[in-house]
């Protein structure tokens, strides 16, 4: 039987329960509000197939839950509406766990690592700026997000060959690539989706969004660089130290032999997955792709592992068998991102979700303009921590966030900036978000560890987006 030890890509134990425990109670608390809140429902319109609020049509209705739907709420909100997201995620994820574990169990995976650590030797410091900005792009112009899973094991694996440890890696790649997606430079998910809906030029305002960039991108390296130097010099100041966790990356760093089989495996994983990422780009352009990228990215990533196992030499059988093995592995993720939906399924099924935005709406009345921006961005803090999907909550929200805009004085372009900002940010820090789970999960760490290590670079972020929106306001934008 295969040593526990030995396998790099798998859901840690006491990562998952930590995660398990903290979405439970989570649960439990929505599941409190019902009975505490009144139940009450906006009027919605659809149109062009998305569906949105009107504005001032809040009126109380029937509510509640039963118990036993709140039990089984995990299972029956894959029956719900916008329900298609979270079964794409969990067919993603299980390609990605059998991908994975077939090209680390014959081999593959050590020697890519042993030749990008040999071709970095010496230049670390130059490789972790890069890295972090191509993934910040890949958020920032694209607005990738879920589709960059398959990479954030990479970065992680990288990250412990060059003498750092996971957190390094979550932070050049998962940390990075959700700072990329809030600035929303060119994101079509939240801000393209968001100034449509409030009669906005597309991807307008941008100027205010890269300088968001570029000053998120220095705070970024400002907290990852001195870190990674840190633990360089002492791998036991890392939050997550442990010396079998050590043993078990830095063995994907040994001595190797080339060969023509070797190189010719890894083309073949290069070439196709960069298809995949070429995929990722044209998606901002083509919207037929941006409904289907996520299937799309996990069937490249599947023939991706598939071929360049094969090539490298495992056999059929033996792939099978390792790739069954990845997908099991992958299964607690499942049911974690079960529970982290069934928070949204349970407001919504209890009609409080429309309450809650009734409640911060009329916080905005009597507020000046700057005391209003920052509730549009708490609101949408707030609702981020029950629904994850960025163009969704914007459905959701721009037509309640337009008319208090409107109506404080404020530009349109401020509010749905400060929309993507609270969109976003948060995406890399509440258990709800199932990505989040799910790469702290693939790489052992426990959400405990995660929270302290990212929490001061989240507050640095939360200061400086609200003092970024409130320079905004003064100026007019």
């Amino acid at each position: 039987m295969e040593d526990q030890n030995k396998r790099v890509f798998h859901i840690g134990t006491r990562s998952f329960l930590a995660a398990l425990i903290i979405l439970f109670i989570l649960m439990a608390l929505t599941y409190a509000l019902t009975f505490l809140l009144p139940a009450g429902e906006y009027q919605r319109v659809t149109a062009d197939g998305t569906e949105s609020i009107v504005a001032g049509t809040y009126q109380s209705v029937p509510g509640g839950i039963p118990l036993w739907k709140w039990v089984l709420s995990p299972f029956l909100a894959l029956g719900a509406s916008g329900s298609f997201t979270a079964i794409a995620i969990i067919a993603f994820l299980l390609v990605i766990g059998g991908a994975f574990n077939a090209m680390d169990e014959c081999g593959l995976l050590s020697y890519l690592f042993n030749r990008v650590y040999r071709m970095a030797e010496g230049q670390k410091y130059k490789l972790l700026p890069l890295v972090s900005l191509f993934f910040m792009c890949l958020g920032a112009f694209v607005g990738s997000f879920e589709e960059c899973v398959p990479l954030v094991p990479i970065a992680v694996a990288l990250a412990y060959s060059l003498g750092w440890d996971a957190l390094v890696g979550l932070g050049m790649s998962l940390l990075a690539v959700g700072f990329g997606f809030s600035t929303g430079v060119a994101n079509p998910f939240t801000v393209g989706v968001a100034q449509e809906l409030v009669g906005l030029p597309m991807f307008s305002g941008i100027w205010m969004r890269l300088v968001t960039f570029v000053l998120i991108y220095a705070l970024l390296l400002a907290f990852l660089i001195p870190y990674a130097k840190r633990i360089e010099r002492d791998p036991k100041r890392s939050l997550i130290y442990d010396s079998k966790m050590i043993d078990r990356w830095a063995s994907l760093r040994t001595e190797f032999s080339q060969g023509k089989r070797r190189d010719a495996a890894l083309i073949w994983f290069a070439a196709i997955l960069g298809a995949g990422i070429a995929l990722i780009l044209c998606s901002s352009f083509v919207p037929l792709l941006q409904n289907i990228i996520m299937p799309l990215i996990a069937l490249i990533f599947l023939l991706a592992g598939t071929i360049s196992s094969l090539v490298y030499g495992m056999g059929g059988r033996r792939y099978l068998r390792s790739f069954g093995k990845g997908m099991v592995n992958i299964l607690p993720a499942v049911l974690l991102i079960l529970m982290a939906n069934s928070i949204r399924y349970t407001m919504v099924e209890s009609k409080i979700l429309d309450t809650i935005l009734y409640q911060t709406v009329q916080l905005t009345q009597h507020a000046s303009s700057g005391v209003v921006v920052l509730l549009i961005y708490a609101l949408a803090l707030v609702m981020e921590l029950f629904i994850s999907s960025g163009s969704a909550k914007a459905f959701l929200l721009m037509p309640l966030i337009a008319p208090i805009a409107d109506l404080s004085g404020i530009s349109r372009q401020i509010s749905v900036l400060a929309y993507a900002f609270g969109d976003g940010f948060s995406n890399v820090f509440y258990p709800t978000n199932p990505v989040l789970l799910i790469s702290l999960g693939i790489v052992g760490i426990g959400y405990g560890k995660w929270f302290r290590w990212s929490a001061k670079i989240q507050l640095a972020v939360l200061a400086l987006t609200s003092g970024l929106l409130l320079f905004a306001n003064a100026i007019g934008y």
